[in-house]
């Protein structure tokens, strides 16, 4: 899928805006929470310090949070017969009905980080640590080699718990445990599922800002999507995507929906998981949310548009990103293109330790601001 949003395509994000390291780490006394969120309204544009979102937002809206924890699922390998062999390190991402496991093979770097190689061969068998062995079966998706499907012969998630540690890429400066990459609304699955990449627009989200959300009246209802891994290099469309939508969470929605409260989704996976569950009304009488689980393959564009999500709180992805799409299916071609350069002048760091995105409905009179509300 090309991703073309008009006035996108020359946007040059520099390098030096990579989020290198947890924001904690970038100063003493700092916090998750210190990071810069950018609040996009139309073509309206504003600055703020994250801290100031529960003031952003209004008694009756709804944050729809993604509850799947991180997974350590980046495991070194040696593809081939012994002794010696390839090194891999396998990005475990997806686990299938059938108990086949979604794989990514990438070569290690002498930074601890990795880079892309070809997938397979077919037949072909990784040795893993504590005697594990994982054999490539063929490709997710015909045509495409980043992505194999793979039997794995041990326990993984006992695998990932003893020998895992979080998938990590270049632009970050070293390791991070995994708790670094574990969001306060991540909850343990009872099949020892989770995420194979952090749904990193919760991570800013502290229990003291939570609280005050909760005391403005603004309401933190809980879904589950368990992310496989994304496509760094290649920005291709998200896979197929295992996720569950509560009765709860679906009547809140709706409850807010009724009452003129927003429904604003923390991440592109709540999104995608929201939008997969949600079922159109009659005409004239909108949609509504409904609960629902299973495999998601919804891809969110603009030309498919949003049924009950209005708003969007999200990282800010490269200009080749299969998520503009979506993020254009929210706000609109424009709010876009103004929030992307006012992104890139202004200095907002990038990735899943980076600042964040707030997207909102227009509102009448709101007037852009040109100057920052914080440093």
């Amino acid at each position: 899928m090309s991703v073309v949003v008009d006035g996108l395509e020359g946007l040059r994000v520099p390098e030096e805006l990579s989020a290198r390291v947890p924001a904690e780490q970038r100063g003493p006394g700092r916090g998750r929470d210190d990071v810069r969120l950018l609040v996009s309204r139309g073509e309206a544009v504003s600055h703020h310090a994250f801290r100031e979102l529960p003031a952003l937002l209004r008694a009756g809206d709804v944050l729809v949070v993604n509850t799947s924890p991180t997974l350590a699922a980046a495991v070194d390998g040696r593809l081939g017969p012994e002794p010696g062999g390839e090194p891999v390190v396998v990005h475990f991402s997806t686990r299938g009905d059938d108990g086949r496991w979604a794989v990514e093979l990438r070569s290690p770097e002498p930074s601890g980080s990795t880079r892309p190689r070809a997938g397979g061969p077919a037949g072909a068998v990784v040795r893993l640590p504590g005697g594990g062995r994982l054999a490539l079966a063929g490709p997710l998706t015909p045509g495409s080699g980043r992505l194999w499907w793979a039997r794995a012969y041990g326990d993984v998630p006992g695998l990932l718990r003893r020998y895992g540690r979080p998938i990590r890429y270049g632009y970050t400066e070293r390791d991070q445990p995994l708790s670094a990459y574990q969001t306060v609304f991540a909850r343990p699955s009872p099949d020892g599922g989770g995420s194979a990449e952090m749904p990193s627009a919760g991570r800013p989200f502290t229990a003291g800002l939570v609280a005050e959300l909760a005391a403005r009246g603004v309401w933190i209802a809980p879904l589950s999507l368990h992310t496989g891994v994304a496509s760094a290099e290649a920005h291709e469309p998200p896979y197929p995507e295992r996720f569950e939508v509560p009765a709860a969470t679906a009547a809140l929605v709706n409850a807010a929906r009724a009452t003129g409260g927003r429904v604003i989704a923390v991440g592109t996976t709540v999104v995608r998981a929201l939008e997969s569950a949600a079922v159109a009304g009659p005409v004239g009488a909108g949609a509504s949310a409904r609960a629902g689980r299973g495999w998601t393959d919804l891809v969110v564009t603009p030309a498919r548009g949003v049924r009950v999500v209005d708003g969007l709180l999200t990282g800010l992805h490269e200009p080749e990103a299969s998520h503009l799409l979506m993020l254009e299916a929210v706000a609109g071609r424009a709010a876009l293109r103004s929030a992307y350069a006012a992104a890139v002048r202004d200095r907002y760091l990038w990735h899943e330790f980076g600042d964040v995105h707030l997207l909102l409905p227009e509102e009448k009179g709101h007037r852009a601001r040109c100057g920052s509300n914080s440093g």
